[in-house]
């Protein structure tokens, strides 16, 4: 940015914000990464607004100035989504914190996009309703919503855009609209409120979301199955999603992954194919989704079931999942970790799977597989070491390939993670000609291209 522009919209934001404004160079080189491998991009600013009106008198002022605007949330999303790439102003959204409106008698509830995913499950718990997404990671929910992020619920409870009903944003010249409504359905004009969940900030800052609630299931029980090979377990899964059992979890970990977990949770399970499972409903219903998988898997060669009832063996149970990351790290010490997230029609998910394996041990990466397989998404956790510039190459290689053989059996370069920048490359080949009305879009609400620019939509 030019530097007597920056003086300028630094004293414009300094009188609004006061001290919440903060050219820091530490501080802005945090907000120009997240957890993503991709290269640091830091911004020429960062803001700390703590109301939507806030959020519209920073636009505005950039705006004016045609200066970039980047929405900032946790700082957790793995694809470049918060590099600065031609500098600008950081949103950092973090202060927005508080819960507005919690109706159980409606079953939603609204929040300033600031919230994140922990603190509005322990909210939750004392009223006997969830919110069902949940990323790894403590996320804010309007990063999650920007990214349209998902979880190990999403086979049964659906992404965030089944979740959102309603959004305030603020537009690229600072107006403030509010998308949908508290009703749980409507048919009254364009979907924006699906338009902005998944937009990565290129279209508008979300500050405040409504938030669809479920009530806490009477039965919960949680079970993990191995088996003699990734093709049984994924056809497990499969055939239950083919036969309608609504399980509310199918998560699977690949041999290595199991290595992982065991060593890094000091657990004992045997080191095969697994299945993490999940199930809801009344006890009757429970008991009839279990017998039944339990054929499923039964006909599959399955080793066993180990069980868990009561909450802190579920806890125990899937920590073993929610720590798969750092697992998988701490098999090489000192590694960084390349995800990736594909998904594809269940029934070519185990030849996908299968195929990725052979080809990553053929590349000689280290890729343990995680995937939410009820859905057909799933992740390499691909471990790099940073002085191993040859293994990075290959990694990025490895992901590639990935990626083309998902969209070669029709699924898609990212079921969860976002574009950001990283998957750049690969909207032309999934999308043809609806690119087109994607850039028209953009281009009609940010015609100037200033709202997280570089992301999602590659250049033209």
């Amino acid at each position: 940015m030019n530097k007597v522009l920056t003086i300028s919209v630094f004293d414009e934001l300094r009188d609004l914000l006061g001290d919440r404004v903060t050219q820091d160079t530490d501080i802005c080189r945090e907000h120009g990464a997240g957890y993503s491998y991709h290269t640091c991009m830091p911004p020429d600013l960062v803001v700390y607004p703590s109301c939507t009106e806030e959020v519209a008198a920073v636009v505005s002022i950039c705006a004016r100035h045609k200066v970039p605007v980047i929405p900032f949330g946790a700082g957790t999303s793995v694809e470049g989504h918060v590099a600065a790439l031609e500098g600008g102003v950081c949103i950092d959204l973090r202060q927005m914190h508080q819960v507005i409106q919690v109706s159980y008698e409606d079953m939603y509830v609204t929040v300033q996009a600031g919230v994140t995913r922990n603190q509005l499950d322990k909210l939750l718990e004392r009223g006997g309703f969830f919110f069902p997404i949940g990323p790894g990671v403590n996320a804010t929910l309007g990063g999650m919503a920007g990214t349209r992020a998902s979880g190990t619920n999403a086979v049964r409870y659906g992404t965030m855009k089944d979740n959102v009903l309603a959004l305030t944003v603020v537009l690229p010249d600072g107006q403030i609209i509010q998308t949908g409504s508290k009703a749980r359905k409507s048919s009254a004009g364009y979907d924006l409120t699906r338009l902005f969940v998944g937009s990565e900030g290129t279209l508008g800052v979300i500050t405040e979301l409504t938030l669809r609630l479920h009530p806490c299931p009477e039965t919960i029980r949680a079970a993990v199955c191995m088996f003699p090979t990734v093709e049984a377990a994924v056809k497990t899964a499969i055939t239950t999603i083919q036969k309608g059992i609504p399980i509310a979890r199918v998560e699977l970990l690949d041999t290595v992954m199991m290595r992982a977990v065991n060593q890094y949770s000091y657990l004992d399970y045997d080191e095969k194919p697994t299945l993490f499972m999940e199930f809801h409903g009344t006890a009757g219903e429970v008991d009839e989704q279990v017998r039944k998988v339990q054929e499923y898997a039964e006909a599959q060669a399955v080793s066993g079931f180990v069980w868990a009832d009561d909450e802190p063996s579920r806890t125990r149970l899937w920590r073993a999942r929610t720590d798969a990351a750092p697992a998988a790290m701490a098999l090489i010490p000192g590694s960084q970790l390349m995800g990736t997230d594909v998904c594809v029609p269940i029934s070519r998910l185990a030849k996908c799977i299968v195929d990725t394996q052979a080809d990553a041990e053929a590349t000689g990466v280290l890729a343990p597989i995680v995937g939410h397989v009820g859905d057909g998404n799933f992740h390499l956790t691909m471990l790099i070491h940073p002085d191993d510039p040859d293994g990075f190459e290959k990694a990025k290689d490895l992901n590639e390939r990935l990626v083309l053989r998902a969209l070669a059996m029709e699924g898609t370069c990212s079921g969860e993670h976002g574009i950001g920048m990283g998957k750049l490359p690969y909207m032309p080949m999934e999308h043809k000609g609806a690119l087109q009305v994607m850039r028209a879009i953009k281009q009609a609400i940010d015609p100037d291209n200033r709202m997280n620019p570089g992301k999602l939509l590659p250049p033209i």
